[in-house]
Parts: structure tokens; sequence; C-alpha cells
């Protein structure tokens, strides 16, 4: 699995020939954020703090979080910036982040802080579950928009989803545990064991479910909200529909890897992430972040997706992870992609 990870030195400027606040410093960030949009990120961080190199180590939020797992006795990050909150919450129990709080951190909504004081993690932004439908392939094959999470259990629909691995990707993630808590345990699993017969493949990705949708490779994709109203706005025929049990999401989430040596420029790094520019940044990928007052509204983003938010238990969810994805695995790994 770590052989796929991908190395993507991104970065943004060149280094500052004048001495700053401290010297140039280059950093090793390792991130699940999409990989179009890392350019801008380390672009418009630069812009503030030309003094400091992003380095990316980039992939999947299960890859990710696998690999800084397996390098514990041996940190290779400084930073992370932009993985699930549910995977900070597991590196926070292993003892893995450097606890700091960034300067205007009292500017956040609660909810996208950490509750230890310093916090251990800050939010960025929140994606949200959703289904892709494209209404003319679902229309040639005379498939009917499904309502519910449940829905997608017809028979009608057999070899016409694509879903993600929740062992690879975040989105796949809150989607197996949104389900364990909006329908309990065992009810939970039962339904994964009807979608599974429905299912053609898991992708790794938590966003290529519904760009195939997009592209007419398959009517139903189980993706993010956000990823739908962008190719819907590029054209693409969908609807993204809002499934009636509620929807499940994540934080993307920022946090300092104890014992980095460049701690003050990961800090710098991690104060500029947290800041109002910084989180109008967010706002052109996610139509939540983490400082109340900046989201604009979002072309085609469906109506009533944030009231259809879940309660998400983040400790049950992180708690339990290698649990769940050992279950997961166990019952349905045989439909996925090859890695």
């Amino acid at each position: 699995m770590m052989r796929n990870l991908l190395w993507a030195p991104l970065t943004a400027a060149a280094l500052a020939t004048t001495s700053l606040s401290f010297a140039a410093t280059e950093l090793t960030v390792y991130t699940a954020v999409e990989a179009e949009d890392l350019k801008r990120y380390a672009d418009t961080f630069n812009e503030d703090h030309p003094d400091i190199t992003i380095n990316w180590v980039r992939d999947s939020t299960g890859i990710v979080t696998a690999k800084l797992l397996a390098e514990k006795n041996n940190p290779q990050a400084d930073v992370v910036w932009g993985l699930a909150a549910t995977s900070l919450l597991l590196l926070k129990s292993e003892g893995m982040l450097e606890p700091y709080a960034p300067a205007g951190v009292e500017k956040l909504d609660p909810k996208f802080v950490d509750k230890s004081n310093p916090p251990a993690w800050t939010g960025m932004d929140a994606w949200v579950a959703s289904v892709c439908y494209n209404t003319v392939e679902a229309g040639k094959l005379d498939l009917k928009p499904p309502t519910s999470w449940k829905d997608l259990t017809d028979p009608m629909y057999k070899g016409h989803v694509i879903m993600p691995n929740p062992n690879s990707s975040g989105t796949g993630f809150l989607d197996v545990s949104s389900w364990l808590q909006m329908f309990g345990e065992e009810d939970g699993w039962k339904y994964m064991d009807a979608l599974h017969e429905n299912i053609a493949r898991y992708t790794h990705s938590g966003s290529k479910p519904c760009k195939l949708a997009a592209s007419g490779e398959i009517p139903i994709g189980v993706s993010f909200a956000f990823r739908g109203a962008k190719s819907k706005a590029a054209g693409a025929p969908l609807e993204i529909i809002v499934p009636s049990e509620g929807v499940g999401w994540d934080m993307e989430a920022t946090a300092i890897i104890a014992g980095t040596a460049n701690l003050e420029a990961a800090q710098a790094l991690v104060d500029w992430s947290i800041t109002e520019k910084a989180n109008r940044m967010y706002n052109v990928g996610y139509a939540v972040v983490g400082m109340p007052g900046i989201a604009q509204p979002v072309e085609h983003f469906p109506d009533g997706l944030l009231d259809a938010m879940i309660d998400n238990d983040f400790e049950f969810a992180a708690n339990n992870r290698k649990r769940i994805l050992s279950e997961w695995q166990s019952r349905y790994d045989s439909k996925s992609d090859p890695k």
C-alpha cells in the first residue's frame, strides 16, 4: 500500500533571499486534499510566507493515515494539512500530534477545534456525503432516482452503483461510520450486505464515484456533495441527492506532528491555516468552512444538505476505526479496485 504513495513537491514561490521572521525552511506536509488544489494552497500560503517551502506528500485519507501510523517511531512529516478529523483523533490517541493553539483559534466554530487545551488539531472545512445520479444514463436504464440510502438496495440498481473503499477513502469511511450510527451496528452491517449486492466496484478515491457518474461510466456514484456540484457546474447531467435518513460528514483538519525539527515554521503554517484568507480559499472547494460568516453559496449545492448532516460522533468513528475497517475488508473487499 505504501508504494502507492505519491510525492508531489509543489513549491509555490522561490525562497526569500532576505531574512524574514526566521530562516528559509522546507516543510514536509502530508495531505489528502484533492491533488488539483495543492498548488493553489501552496501559492496562497506563500503570498504571506515566501520563506517556507511546502513539499507535499499526497494520497487518499486511508493511505496517508496508514503511512503516518507506520512512521510513528520515525516521523517523516512536519505537518498534516488536510486530513480527516477522525484520522487526526486516532493520531492524537497515539501521542503523535504536537498540541498547539494557533493565533486566532477563538474565531473558529468550536466544533472545528479539538476539545483539548491546547488543541491537538484545528478544522478547515467539512465535506458531506451525497449521491451523484446521472439523469441521462439512469434514464437509459429506466432507473428511478433514489431518495434514501435504503433505496440503493433495490434490485433495480444491481451493478449500477459505485462507492469508495473506506480503507482508502475518508469519504468511504464517513459513509460506513455514519450508516453504523444511523442504523445501529447490527442493522448497519445488514444494510451494507444488501448494498454490496448492487455495488459494481469500490474505488480508492472519494471523488471518483461522482466523477464516473458525471462522465456517464456509471449511473450512480456515492461521493460528496461538492464534487457533484462542481461536476454539475461543468455541465454534467447530474442530480445531487440528499438521502432522507441523513448524511455523514467529516472535517478536513490540520495538525503538527510531534517531534518535528521545524516547529516554528510548522506553527506559522498552522497559524495561517485558520486565518480568514485561508478559510476563503477553502470555500473555493468546500461549502462549509471552519470560520463562521465566511462561506459563500456554492452553485448547485443541494438544498437542505447542511440540515441533513447527522450529529456525527467523531470519537466513535476514531475509536472504532480499526475494527470497522477490518470488518468491512473481510465482507466486501472482493469488489475493490486494484491498488
